[in-house]
Formats: C-alpha cells, structure tokens, sequence
C-alpha cells in the first residue's frame, strides 16, 4: 500500500485536503487526532506529560490544558523537544498500527510535523499543501483566535515554507476557492492510484 504523508504550515489547510480525500473514500489517519486520543485522561502520555510539566497541566476535569501547554512549548524550545519526545513515539506506532489494518490502494497519513521531526522515511511521497503566509495567519485567527505573536511562535518553530516546498514529491496550493482545492485532490487521487497500478 502507498503511504502518502499530509503536511503543510498552520492554516494551509490540510484538514480540508484530508477531508476531500476521505470522501474520496481514502483511508485517513490523522496524527493531531490520535494525539488527542493518546492524552485523554487515564492515558499513559498524558501521564508523562503531568511529571513532567507538573499537575498544573491539568483542568479540573482531568483533561489536559492544552492552552496552558501550548503556551509553555512554544516560549521553551527544550520544553516542546521534551513534549515531541514523550507524544511523538507513541503516535507513530499507533499510525503504523492502524495503516497495517487497511486494505486500500493508498492512505493518507496527516502529519502537520513530518519534515520536523525528520519522519518522510516514514512515508512513501511527501504531499505538501501550501499557502501564502498571510493566507495561514488569516486562517489561524479566525478558526483558533490566536494572536499576531502567538501564530509567530507556532510558525517559527515549524519549517520554512521553501524547505517544505524543496521536499515535496507533490503540492497543492491552497491560494484559491475550494473548488480548486477539490480538483486538485481529485487529479492527485487519480494519480496516485495509477501509481500503484504501475507498480504491481
């Protein structure tokens, strides 16, 4: 099965990609959501995050504050390494766990990270969805609320937009409307699957 890794920079739009290929009928595993899933309370990463950054991480509910975290790994490099290192394995085993159980031409593995933490050997094409930066802070602020300088810090702690450009196998850019945004997963989805048809 062809393995194909999702990325792009905050507020690219990649979610939207995903979702076009699911209804495709393109199997999708999403490393932001299996995050999710591998914090939930009781959850062993979750856990490793409390000794770590102290039980002041948690809501009262139990739940992790993800704001509160969030604040901390960006302002302190060695703080969001430290976070990388406890989430990051666990997620890539689930993902490997999950793409075993598919019978599927090809999947679609969203990994907003994947050039940063150094995992296309994970995948077997990087596609990269892309939009102007001003396009990305538009977005962020309105879906998420956060501030000018709180959308620097999330950028700047992930890659250049030219070095994720320079390690694309295919792009998508997301400078216009849906519908374009559509066609061109369309097109990719053909393509991939004559890919795998070329290859058996």
């Amino acid at each position: 099965m062809l393995i194909i890794g999702l990325t792009g920079g905050i507020g690219s739009g990649k979610s939207t990609v995903a979702r076009y290929f699911a209804e495709l009928g393109v199997p999708v595993i999403d490393a932001d959501a299996l995050a999710r899933d591998i914090v939930a309370p009781g959850a062993e990463a979750l856990r490793g995050i409390v000794e770590h950054f102290g039980p002041d991480m948690l809501k009262p509910d139990g739940t992790l504050d993800r704001a509160r975290l969030r604040n901390i790994v960006f302002a302190q490099p060695e703080q969001r390494r430290t976070l990388e290192n406890i989430l990051h394995p666990r997620i890539y085993a689930e993902m490997r766990r999950r793409a075993a159980a598919i019978d599927a031409p090809y999947c679609v593995m969203v990994i907003p990270l994947l050039l940063e933490t150094g995992q296309t050997g994970f995948v077997d094409r990087v596609l990269v969805v892309d939009a102007p930066e001003a396009v990305q802070r538009t977005r962020v602020h309105a879906r998420d609320g956060l501030s000018p300088d709180e959308i620097s810090a999330v950028m700047h702690s992930q890659v250049t937009r030219q070095t994720r450009l320079a390690a694309a196998d295919d792009l998508i850019s997301n400078d216009g409307g849906l519908d374009r945004l559509r066609q061109q997963t369309e097109a990719l989805h053909q393509h991939y699957l004559r890919l795998v048809t070329a290859t058996e």
